[in-house]
């Protein structure tokens, strides 16, 4: 999986299932795969994105709270639409930009890298390790027979999702809970990654313009990390 002819056919196979455009209609999951990413430590064209993150965080929040920005607000909206409390289980986004006020976290250059573009454009951004998954990336209504593998009390654990919960999946199980809430252990990013699956989580009033933007800044961001870096990009929409 090391071309972008390949990556792009699993893009093609990726799936978001009628019940979750029942459930949103205005959503859109703009998906990137990348290979030939060459694994690092956080350096200085990290520490900069992360620098200017933080400090759209602060500007952005300097008279508004974080509950109170439109695309938050709305990934608050479809929470509660299937049964998540989002004062308990906040979207990715909020989380990071609750945390830019005291400073993001520094975890390796691929990290930073979408953490930083995720605060930048104020939208859910996850990352996974492509080499670990089985099949395809689906977004579906949960049954909650589904297995998710996380830990809990430092141990690691299976849980289920609930049924109707919405979630990223392979043909293994559960990748991430409540859409953009949590991720699981076995496709997580690690030190070592070198091809990686990047979803950008969109609902209105986040416009199709503002989706592309911060899928090119990713895009941009990620083709430093390696002389033989290829990437391969998708939209999937519902019928307008």
């Amino acid at each position: 999986m090391t071309d972008a002819a390949t990556l792009q056919h699993v893009l093609d196979a990726a799936v978001v299932q009628p019940a979750v455009f029942e459930l949103r209609p205005d959503y859109r999951a703009g998906l990137l795969a990348v290979a030939g990413i060459e694994p690092g430590a956080s350096d200085a064209a990290s520490e900069a994105l992360l620098q200017r993150a933080e400090s759209a965080a602060r500007d952005a929040l300097h008279e508004t709270s974080v509950d109170e920005l439109p695309h938050v607000a709305a990934w608050r909206e479809a929470y509660r639409a299937f049964g998540a409390k989002p004062q308990r289980t906040r979207n990715s986004v909020e989380a990071l930009l609750r945390r830019a006020a005291t400073g993001l976290p520094r975890v390796n250059r691929l990290t930073d890298t979408y953490n930083a573009i995720s605060v930048l454009h104020a939208i859910p951004l996850g990352g996974e390790d492509l080499t670990r998954y089985e099949g395809a990336p689906r977004l579906v209504r949960a049954t909650g027979d589904e297995p998710f593998d996380t830990v809990a009390g430092g141990e690691p654990v299976i849980e289920h999702p609930e049924p109707g919960e919405v979630v990223w999946c392979d043909d293994a199980g559960v990748t991430c809970r409540r859409w953009n809430w949590r991720q699981g252990r076995r496709t997580q990013l690690r030190d070592d990654t070198t091809t990686a699956l990047f979803i950008l989580d969109a609902l209105a009033p986040l416009t199709d313009d503002e989706l592309e933007r911060a899928t090119d800044e990713l895009t941009e961001q990620l083709a430093r990390l390696g002389p033989d870096v290829a990437i391969a990009r998708r939209v999937l929409a519902g019928t307008p």
